[in-house]
Order: structure tokens, then sequence, then C-alpha cells
């Protein structure tokens, strides 16, 4: 069994591969180089605390929720929507606990309780931070189609329907009608 400065270490480089693994669902859309897993989960906990502090929640606590919610994708790789009819949808919480089996008691329950209360959607965090996750995609989507990519209509409808906060379907709306340049004119 590895030290804890040993498995601490691991889990670093384990953690690693979220920024060489692509977001698979743009390549059908047309998008040749998506963004990367990493690039993804920064806007989404960026986000998720802005959300959070509009909506009276923790933005520490829902930006902590939203770095974790892809972790599990070191294991499973980024799978679109489409493989869930011959996969199935796997067990964030299973793959957590498997890759932090080797961590120190106190990392292991940190990750792994913030896993938890991220797919348990039960705390106000939690929803702001899944809906950070829809909100950073719908974003994503209207950047994408701004450079040329014409088949994200349904990204874009699928994030907002998803979207549970006040917050975050005010700036959706937003969003949809600003290019994504607009922070320049101002």
């Amino acid at each position: 069994m590895p030290s804890g400065a040993e498995a601490l270490a691991a889990f670093g480089y384990e953690l690693g591969l979220l920024k060489r693994i692509r977001r698979s669902g743009w390549w059908h859309a047309g998008v040749r180089d998506p963004e990367s897993v990493a690039e993804h989960t920064m806007r989404a906990a960026q986000l998720a605390a802005i959300i959070a502090a509009e909506e009276g929640a923790d933005p520490a606590r829902a930006a902590f929720l939203a770095l974790w919610h892809d972790s599990q994708e070191t294991r499973t790789g980024d799978l679109p929507h489409t493989a869930s009819a011959y996969l199935g949808k796997p067990d964030p919480r299973a793959i957590t606990a498997d890759q932090t089996e080797q961590l120190p008691g106190s990392s292991r329950d940190l990750i792994r309780g913030a896993v938890d209360e991220y797919e348990s959607r039960q705390t106000l965090e939690a929803l702001c931070a899944k809906d950070a996750d829809k909100l950073e995609m719908l974003l994503q989507a209207i950047e994408y189609r701004d450079i040329g990519v014409h088949r994200v209509g349904g990204w874009i409808e699928s994030a907002r329907s998803d979207l549970r906060t006040e917050t975050a379907r005010r700036v959706a709306e937003a969003a949809t009608n600003l290019s994504p340049l607009s922070w320049r004119d101002r």
C-alpha cells in the first residue's frame, strides 16, 4: 500500500488526464478540437460560484462541488450522450470510491463527500454546481456556433431545459442574445 504522499501524488497524476481528455460530444457537431474536461471544469466551477452568490448559497462550496463533478472521467473518458443507450451511465460515486481508495482518510472523505453531494442534488450549492455544468455547456455551444459550427442547437436547448436556478435561467437567456465577444465592447 502506498504512503499517503505517494497516493496523493499518484492521484494528482491521474487528475492530470483531465487536461488531455476532450469533451467528445462536440465531435458529433463537427468540432475538430473540443475543449478538455479540465477546461470545461474550470469555467463550470467559476460559474458555480457566481450562480451561488446570486442565489444566496455558499459560492466556495458550489465551486468546490463543480470542481469534482467530472473527475471520474479519468477512468471512463468523456462519454457522449449517445453512448448511454449502449453502456449505461457510469456511477460517479463508485468510480470516485475506486479513485480515492488509496488516499489518506481526510482527502478520501472530502472528495467522496463532494461527489455525493453533487450527485444527490439535495443542497442549493449542488443545484448551483449542476446548473453551472449545464450553463458552461450552453456558453461553449454558443461560442462554437459563433465560429461556424452550426449543429449545436440541441446542446443549447438541452442545457436551457435542465437549468433549475433562476440565476442560471436568466444568464442562459442573456447569453443566447449576446455575442461571445460582447465583453470586449463594455
